[in-house]
């Protein structure tokens, strides 16, 4: 198998220190993002007989705000490689605070869609991208585990926001409780401010080659200001392409890891979240008391808890490290085998272990579904890659529930849902073995030739440098040479 993509960052990451510091604070930050959506599906029996809507509108709710999450990751991708990771968590936790506030006051599904779905969503965008990013700053060699202790996060979270939105619902209501949710997510500017950007090492400049760096500084000075003034009069054509190409690298479109990724991904995405979505009102739908349907999801997010940290260690061992993409394509294909099985559950004990095996599942594929890239593209372009991913994922982020949701109206019963999002995960899943499997023996080859060119180099300069040494000296009439 190829080594792990080049990190190419021009320094070597400290593999630890603050990096845990970091580590912690994009736990909280990673947490909140995808765990938000999925505990308010407990509001969502209360809000469907509170608006009087259907199951596949209630289900846009969950859908705007992932969808507008994912939009958001180019603008968040950019505002990071401008300012950093930490100023732009901290004005997404100042956002989904704002947009549950104002959602507590709406009187129309679609005053909700805008607050908690739009805003929201963009507000978690802010805090997500860059946890990500920041990481493959602090972590090489042990990025794997910093990636599936950070991803744990959102079961941890969402264990904890299950239960406590059932006691706020019944306490405050889905208004008191959306107010009262704002405010504990501005937790996520505590985690941005912890977020210090790493250390660079100073590099060592020679003393005698100060005056040739001066003059090659006041020329490479000179010539951004002299690019400076020819693109002010460019085409405005050229200037967004410039300004598009700065903080956004389009040529991982020519990669081929990346598109092979990109491709499951978008087919993945539509199985993905609907069955986290619908597990309580799947379980109220069959008879099972609110509290009990709550705790599926605090039992979903334990197991998920426990995996996720297990599988970064995995990730990070020599055994399955060369060969993750194979581990992150049988976590997919695992996923859609157990949806395919849910509907055979029967009463609560079988949502029960359908919410065990499902955790480990949903866990296994979330510690991985970042690193994985991470390892295709490299760190260098991570921040590039993940913006670019989550632009065209929204779309079937954004279609998914809702699609599952009118499955459900039509038919009046969830196994089929559950049906649709097996094949979802399990057709992506054989998809992503077959790549791979691909993808890596075409870079075998690649390495090949490259070393094989590197070798017949090295041969021309030795030959090269043999033949000076042989030239013969012209002999001077003094005799000398």
């Amino acid at each position: 198998m190829p080594p792990t993509a080049a990190t190419n960052l021009g320094y070597k990451p400290p593999d630890g220190g603050w990096g845990w510091v970091v580590v912690f604070a994009s736990f909280i930050s990673i947490g909140f993002s995808y765990a938000f959506p999925k505990s308010l599906t407990i509001y969502f029996k209360e809000i469907q007989e509170y608006f009087s809507v259907s199951y596949s509108e209630i289900a846009w709710l969950s859908s705007v705000m992932l969808a507008s999450m994912y939009a958001g990751g180019p603008i968040s991708s950019m505002l990071v490689n401008r300012y950093g990771s930490r100023p732009v968590v901290m004005v997404g936790g100042l956002l989904v605070c704002t947009g549950m506030a104002l959602a507590s006051l709406g009187t129309t599904i679609i005053h909700l869609y805008l607050c908690v779905g739009v805003i929201g969503g963009f507000g978690l965008a802010f805090n997500l991208q860059p946890a990500l990013t920041i990481i493959g700053t602090y972590f090489q060699v042990k990025r794997p585990l910093a990636n599936g202790l950070a991803m744990t996060g959102s079961p941890v979270v969402l264990s904890t926001l299950a239960p406590l939105n059932q006691f706020l619902f019944d306490s405050f209501g889905w208004r008191g409780s959306f107010l009262i949710l704002g405010s504990i997510v501005l937790n996520c500017c505590v985690a941005g401010a912890l977020m210090r950007p790493v250390i660079k090492p100073a590099q060592f400049q020679p003393d005698n080659d100060s005056s040739m760096s001066s003059r090659k500084g006041s020329v490479e000075a000179a010539a951004e200001n002299v690019g400076s003034q020819s693109a002010e009069n460019s085409k405005n054509r050229s200037t967004g392409q410039s300004f598009v190409s700065r903080y956004i690298d389009i040529s991982l479109f020519t990669h081929r890891g990346f598109l092979i990724y990109l491709i499951g991904n978008v087919v993945m995405f539509f199985g993905f979240f609907a069955p986290v979505v619908f597990l309580a009102p799947y379980a109220k739908h069959q008879g099972t008391d609110e509290y009990s349907a709550a705790l599926l999801l605090s039992i979903f997010a334990l197991v998920d808890m426990f995996i996720r940290p297990v599988t970064g260690f995995l990730g990070n061992s020599k055994w399955v490290r060369p060969r993750i993409q194979y581990f992150f394509s049988f976590a997919v294909s695992y996923n859609g085998v157990c949806h395919l099985l849910c509907p055979l559950a029967s009463g609560y004990g079988g949502l029960v272990v359908y919410a065990v095996f499902f955790g480990l599942a949903f866990g296994m594929l979330s510690a991985l579904l970042f690193e994985v890239l991470m390892d295709l593209v490299g760190a260098h372009r991570f921040s590039s890659a993940v913006g670019l991913v989550t632009i065209i994922e929204c779309g079937p982020v954004l279609l998914g529930p809702p699609i599952s949701g009118a499955l459900v109206d039509i038919f009046g019963d969830y196994k089929y849902m559950y049906y649709a999002c097996g094949v979802f995960m399990l057709v992506p899943g054989i998809f992503f073995f077959i790549m791979h499997y691909y993808n890596y023996k075409k870079l075998n080859e690649e390495q090949r030739q490259s070393v094989v060119v590197d070798l017949m180099t090295s041969e021309e300069t030795v030959e090269l440098k043999i033949s000076q040494i042989k030239k013969p000296c012209n002999k001077t009439e003094d005799g000398s040479f």
